[in-house]
């Protein structure tokens, strides 16, 4: 989860990404910063993640993004 939050709060400063669980919904977070998001996942994590995979739901907070990132890896 540390990774994740370092990507995040380097791609989208002074958001709490801690507790936010609505990013997309309430839109903190953009589409540009979703795809920026994305690669540095994958980037980061050597996980590939697809089109299908770009929801609100998994985008919505760090904690989703985390689990998204999980079932990748197995």
């Amino acid at each position: 989860m540390d990774k994740l939050l370092a990507i995040l709060r380097t791609t989208c400063p002074g958001i709490d990404f801690e507790n936010e669980t609505d990013l997309v919904d309430r839109e903190l977070i953009d589409s540009l910063d979703v795809v920026t998001i994305v690669t540095e996942i994958m980037g980061t994590f050597g996980v590939e993640l697809s089109v299908e995979d770009i929801t609100p739901d998994n985008f919505n907070s760090a904690q989703a993004m985390m689990a998204l990132i999980e079932e990748r890896l197995r």
